[in-house]
């Protein structure tokens, strides 16, 4: 049988990514749909994966799968090709191809069953996900961005909310996609009657939140097929005026992808125009903030005097400060004005 994980370090796989010649296209993909044994679905999907060098990041549940992949250029044809044949539901699975991404995303291939292919807390046997919004295409988002009657909500967390989005969009203020469903439900009771129009990364989100709006009595849902990737991508081809502004955050080694020239976002410790993510240099903190070049170079790469001084300790210091700290990722939270410490889940 196979070997059906990785065993080869992190640092050796990295190594081996940067040495490739070849371009590899990053690609996103999901789809919900039942699947009866996830187990052995994942077994059968890593290796026919794995035959095609592909890397990143999928995760398959009951409730249908959920992937951030980067494959050789010369084998996307041969990767969509084998996921359409692999399972009835995967037939003509949309792609969305990135749209700013120089191939180095990703150098290992995680393939991981979960509970959930989005993390939504929903406990409510009678929610139907397949009972969604209705899909609306790029000419379709700019009509709507132009009607009094429509909302738009973004089912992103606030951090990546903060660095790019539709104007006047709605922001649902929290960290997580389970704390935001039930918060638009009550956000948006006065809007009931409205079109509602929900958009996220990739598409993965917005739709199961469309259902979960269907689902609360809402009746003119929408929501933007593809995600802010094909909005974008579509919205060019056609020639058609992109509407998003700034960058949309991506859960992989850019942080981002430039929609538009606009910088919406400040840097958190100076204050200068900037939009750039960064995590901080010091490995007992890692804060995800957003960072100018002035302050990278000021306070090197930290998001703090205390993490700069900690980092020029010497490891087994550095060890002796650790002991006993909260561990978890942490992400700075503008709207609260401090920083929040939770499991930096990609979910799209």
């Amino acid at each position: 049988m196979p070997v059906l994980h990785n065993l080869v370090s992190n640092e050796e796989l990295k190594a081996r990514m940067l040495a490739e010649t070849e371009p590899r296209t990053t690609v996103s993909f999901y789809k919900y749909f039942t699947i009866d044994d996830p187990k052995a679905f994942r077994d059968a999907l890593y290796i026919e994966l794995t035959r095609l060098k592909v890397f990143g990041r999928v995760y398959v549940a009951a409730e249908g799968i959920n992937a951030q992949v980067s494959v050789p250029a010369s084998q996307y044809e041969s990767m969509k090709s084998m996921l359409y044949a692999f399972h009835a539901q995967l037939d003509n699975l949309r792609m969305n191809i990135a749209l700013d991404d120089d191939g180095k995303s990703f150098w290992v291939l995680r393939l991981k069953v979960r509970e959930r292919i989005v993390a939504d807390g929903i406990t409510d046997e009678t929610f139907d996900a397949s009972d969604v919004g209705a899909y609306l295409k790029a000419a379709e988002v700019n009509a709507m961005l132009d009607d009094p009657q429509a909302v738009f909500v973004d089912m992103r967390n606030h951090y990546e909310y903060e660095v790019g989005h539709f104007d006047n969009a709605l922001e649902i203020p929290a960290d997580t996609f389970r704390d935001q469903l039930p918060m638009a439900v009550d956000m948006l009771q006065q809007d009931k009657d409205k079109k509602i129009v929900m958009y996220c990364t990739g598409g993965i989100r917005c739709e199961k939140a469309s259902a979960w709006m269907r689902h609360n009595g809402f009746k003119n849902v929408y929501h933007i097929e593809g995600g802010i990737i094909e909005y974008a991508r579509r919205a060019r081809e056609q020639g058609l005026p992109v509407r998003f502004k700034g960058k949309n955050f991506v859960f992989d080694e850019r942080m981002g992808e430039r929609i538009s020239e606009d910088v919406i976002a400040n840097c958190h410790q100076c204050g200068a125009p900037c939009d750039t993510h960064v995590n901080c240099l010091n490995d007992g903190c890692h804060l995800l903030f957003i960072q100018c070049p002035s302050c990278a170079e000021k306070f090197n790469h930290c998001c703090s005097p205390m993490c700069m001084e900690e980092l020029a300790l010497s490891p087994e210091e550095q060890r002796v400060r650790r002991a006993g700290r909260e561990n978890g990722n942490k992400i700075f939270n503008k709207s609260r004005g401090l920083l929040s410490t939770t499991m930096h889940i990609p979910e799209e």
